[in-house]
């Protein structure tokens, strides 16, 4: 199910630069676009250090 919501803000000038170079950077069509890669990008890496490193490692049992 796509999300609908929709958020708008007003960006300063140093903030609508910023937004200008991700969004040259990552090849995205628009400044809000690049607006919600940033905002993807950091509650993923907040998530990832709130969790701590998660590794696949096999199961070893001890056979007595």
């Amino acid at each position: 199910m796509p999300n609908t919501r929709q958020t708008t803000f007003d960006a300063d000038p140093d903030t609508q630069r910023v937004l200008e170079a991700v969004r040259d950077q990552q090849g995205l069509e628009t400044t809000d676009q690049a607006a919600e890669f940033l905002v993807r990008r950091r509650l993923r890496l907040m998530s990832q250090r709130a969790a701590g490193p998660r590794t696949l490692a096999p199961v070893r049992r001890n056979r007595s």
